[in-house]
């Protein structure tokens, strides 16, 4: 190589190395930029205390059948200050009902959308939600039909719930159709996590059912929204910027706002994050990026919004979301997650 080579190439080192530099020092005065508050008011969503929220994912659906009154009330045994999370999908006589799935075959005795039954039919057919039926992937009933059992392979029904005094099973044997109302009145003071099922007009309509029922039973403070679908998480933007819901309004955003926002962080430009949900709720690891860091939590605090994790059956993971500071901890397993925390630093 001759000189005049190695002097071009000495001073493109020194450009590259400048560069680096450079852009080093801007990254580090963007973390130290102050952040937006996406949620203004106080955040009901963030933890109290050390430990994070524990939050029973369908009521705990190992334990009991999910998305059953039985099995909110299954967690609530566990820990009084539990918050649901819960999936719904509104019918055809227009009552917003607990379903993971639009359909019924997998998780009842009986087949069909959800949205072509009356829960008044449900109800008076004594439809069975404790099943876990094989289904094929457009959720079709596709083999023998399973009764619930639990991870121990015990079958369990309504009575082998611990109830809070006063409270009696509302069958024996069946787990009945539960409808959102019935969650919202059964625990008056327990936040929920309300995840619209239903896509397109179909699941508009429902989040309208949804969102009257909040304003019904005053509970706009306790009940955070959300749904995968775009078009849900565009409206529930636009009723906010609308004024049509009150300022204490809370909603998890939809994966393009989270994509958004998880990209936008990993460059220190989360200060360009301007939607006002209250929480992220989010798998620990997603298409290979690690979600389930101390860095993650602490930007995201600065931002007034909370971080919760989905879903955690692992105590090895449970105990990791502890350490980073996550606000709550979805799970199948309320015992377990319960015995976590008991043991905790112990």
């Amino acid at each position: 190589m001759n000189t005049k080579s190695k002097t071009i190439l000495k001073k493109t080192l020194i450009i590259a190395i400048c560069v680096v530099v450079a852009l080093g020092i801007i990254y580090i005065v963007l973390g130290m930029l102050p952040r937006n508050k996406n949620y203004e008011s106080d955040n009901p969503m963030m933890k109290e205390g050390d430990l994070p929220v524990l939050i029973a994912h369908g009521g705990g659906n190992k334990e009991f059948p999910d998305n059953t009154l039985e099995a909110f009330y299954n967690a609530y045994s566990v820990d009084k200050n539990v918050m649901m999370e819960t999936d719904v999908s509104i019918t055809k006589d227009g009552v917003v009902i607990l379903s993971h799935d639009t359909t019924l075959d997998r998780k009842t005795n009986v087949t069909g959308e959800i949205a072509d039954w009356n829960y008044s039919d449900m109800i008076e057919q004594k439809v069975d939600f404790g099943y876990t039926n094989p289904v094929n992937s457009q959720k079709r009933l596709s083999g023998d039909r399973e009764h619930f059992k639990d991870e121990n392979g015990e079958e369990k029904y309504p009575t082998d719930v611990t109830y809070p005094e006063g409270v009696q099973p509302r069958d024996e044997k069946v787990f009945l159709a539960t409808t959102l109302e019935e969650l919202i009145v059964s625990f008056p003071d327990n936040k929920i996590n309300v995840e619209i099922k239903q896509s397109g007009d179909l699941g508009l309509k429902a989040l309208a059912e949804v969102v009257r029922l909040l304003e019904e039973h005053n509970a706009f403070g306790r009940v955070v929204l959300a749904s995968f679908h775009d078009e849900i998480y565009e409206e529930l933007q636009r009723m906010q910027k609308d004024g049509e819901v009150p300022e204490e309004f809370m909603y998890s955003p939809a994966t393009k706002g989270a994509t958004k926002y998880v990209i936008l962080q990993l460059f220190n430009l989360d200060m360009f994050f301007k939607d006002e949900m209250c929480v992220f709720q989010l798998p620990m690891k997603e298409k290979g990026i690690n979600l389930a860091t101390k860095g993650f939590v602490n930007t995201a605090h600065k931002h007034n919004l909370a971080v919760h994790y989905w879903t955690i059956n692992e105590k090895e993971d449970m105990e990791h979301l502890i350490d980073i500071g996550a606000d709550g901890i979805m799970t199948d397993y309320p015992h377990r997650l319960k015995e976590v925390y008991e043991t905790y630093g112990k």
